[in-house]
């Protein structure tokens, strides 16, 4: 698993293909539930020491004595489910139940626990019971529970085979998207081909359905039929702004950034459209073309818009023109962008080796009462962060600290701290810090993902690091960082040959020193050293310093 930095790269292009599921709006938090308040606090005080076990008999134990407490027995449910206790989770969903009978939620969860269990019969009938329920867009449950459910990838991609036979899912185009989407992440091609193939013939006209069409085609090993699919979208996202950045996003999903630069520059140019075209130059290292850009841009910039001047010190920060980045990000005039731009000020002039004056700046932040919540988190995080790449690990603990003092459970700052732990060696506190995130955030993909890759590389909690892992794969299979943690957990069990496929996908995803490093690590226990040494150099020129090459350098003397 790749550590990406906390502050985001000075250009994006992120915009997710496959957006992450998120559940719908439920019952409060048990803290502020009514009912026996020592067992709601002895699960608390369980869930915060690690021990996720015990947090959910108490949590049963709280919703068993409040009477009617339909919040407590949710959470009561999604924790057991989280410790993996199948009995105590049905349990609790037996009292949610009785307390909120009908509710797709309930039978959304049902359905989910059944797939755990293999019970395909009773996790169809559920879902079938979502699907033809009278509430608006409960599709979106019934959706959840295939892409959270099950600890055999195959039996949520049988239910979703049988859904389909059914003729369930509504003749609406959003929710085939969704579907034919999901099943792609299944990674299960015959269910693709097919989910794809029944999207294309309800709705052929349609250009986005095209675009998922290309998809299917592209993971089936058909790149070129799904080139000439995107070219045909072409022509039409000309005069649709929508469908031509869809179209960009499928291009460069492909590995084709050059293409979908083509398909952004055509056609009338705004904000949106100058940001992606500057994110794929820089992906294309196409620095005379970005000047170029970034000169268009700011030829144009004669009134303060905010969104223009942060743009610009983004494109200026790329170009290590820093000081100008500065002085875009300052000119900044308010609204929500001036936040962001105040944040990468003070990164601008840490890279300028301006510490001090960064360190004020960040300070200054952090003790505005005025702005945004938000903002001074992220101002604390972002001090953690310039503490880290100074190597000062007590320094960026008490950033963290006194960030979680101003913000109590906050997850992008127990994410920050758990990493933390992690790379000091403490891993049962960076557990329970990723376990108190998954609680309240239960398919938080980044937690998932460092919780279980964690386990796999610093325990022998195999099976349970395979099961996290899986889920945060099947939210986003396209991950660098989530295909690289598959692969490791993978080599871990003993599947070499498996793991080196997915380690090598990972590689090609992102030329990333620990994805090198596993990559040589599994060659060279397979026996394939002279293949391994070129991935161990590659690590080497990327990063001499990596934790995962210089133990690979130990164990092996590679």
């Amino acid at each position: 698993m790749p550590v990406f930095h906390r502050i985001c790269s000075v250009l994006l292009f992120s915009l997710p293909v496959f957006p992450v599921l998120a559940a719908p709006a439920r019952a409060p938090a048990a803290a502020e539930a009514a009912g026996p308040m020592t067992p709601v606090l002895a699960g608390e005080f369980s869930l915060q020491a690690g021990k996720l076990a015990d947090s959910a008999r108490w949590y049963l134990q709280a919703a068993q004595e409040a009477q009617g407490d339909v919040g407590l027995a949710e959470r009561a449910t999604r924790i057991a489910m989280l410790a993996g206790d199948d009995a105590g989770a049905s349990q609790a969903l037996a009292l949610w139940a009785q307390r909120d009978p009908g509710a797709v939620a309930v039978r959304a969860t049902r359905a989910s626990l059944a797939m755990r269990k293999g019970d395909t019969h009773l996790a169809r009938k559920e879902l079938l019971a979502v699907l033809h329920s009278s509430e608006p867009r409960a599709w979106r449950y019934a959706l959840l529970a295939l892409a959270t459910g099950g600890r055999d990838p195959a039996v949520p991609a049988q239910v979703l085979g049988e859904l389909v036979d059914a003729n369930a899912i509504p003749e609406d185009l959003e929710a085939w998207q969704e579907f034919g989407r999901l099943a792609l992440r299944m990674e299960r091609p015959e269910l693709a081909r097919r989910m794809v193939g029944e999207v294309v013939k309800r709705f052929p006209d349609e250009p986005r359905v095209a675009l998922l069409h290309a998809t299917q085609l592209n993971q089936a090993g058909k790149k070129d039929e799904a080139l000439a699919l995107l070219r045909n979208v072409e022509p039409k996202a000309a005069q649709d702004e929508e469908l031509r950045n869809a179209l960009a996003i499928t291009y460069d999903m492909f590995g084709e950034p050059k293409a979908a630069e083509h398909v952004l520059a055509t056609g009338e140019q705004n904000l949106q459209t100058w940001g992606m075209r500057a994110s794929l130059l820089a992906k294309l290292k196409d620095d005379v073309a970005l000047l170029a850009l970034y000169q268009d841009i700011s030829a144009k910039a004669g009134k303060p818009d905010p969104d223009q001047r942060l743009l610009l010190g983004k494109i200026a920060e790329y170009l290590k023109r820093y000081q100008e980045a500065v002085d875009w990000y300052h000119g900044v005039p308010g609204g929500p962008q001036r936040g962001e731009a105040q944040l990468r000020a003070v990164n601008a002039l840490y890279l300028m080796d301006k510490k001090a004056q960064a360190t004020t700046e960040v300070h200054a932040i952090q003790a505005d009462a005025a702005v945004d919540d938000d903002l001074r988190r992220d101002a604390y995080l972002l001090e953690a962060e310039l503490q880290q790449r100074d190597d000062n690990a007590d320094a960026e603990m008490d950033v963290l600290a006194r960030g979680l003092a101003a913000y109590p459970d906050d997850s992008a700052l127990l994410y920050a701290r758990a990493l933390s732990w992690e790379r000091n060696d403490n891993v049962p506190r960076a557990e329970a810090d990723l376990r108190k995130i998954l609680v309240a955030e239960p398919e938080n993909v980044a937690a998932l993902n460092a919780l279980g890759y964690t386990l796999a590389d610093r325990t022998q909690r195999y099976q349970e690091a395979l099961e996290l892992i899986d889920r945060a794969r099947v939210a986003e299979p396209d991950n660098a960082a989530i295909v690289d943690s598959y692969g490791w957990v993978l080599y871990r069990l003993g599947r070499n040959e498996e793991a080196l496929v997915h380690l090598r996908r990972a590689w090609g995803l992102s030329k990333d020193p620990e994805v090198a490093t596993h990559v040589g690590e599994v060659l060279w226990v397979m026996g394939n050293k002279e293949e391994a040494r070129r991935f161990f150099d590659e690590a080497r020129k990327l990063d001499p310093d990596n934790r995962a090459l210089q133990r690979a350098i130990e164990k092996f003397g590679v």
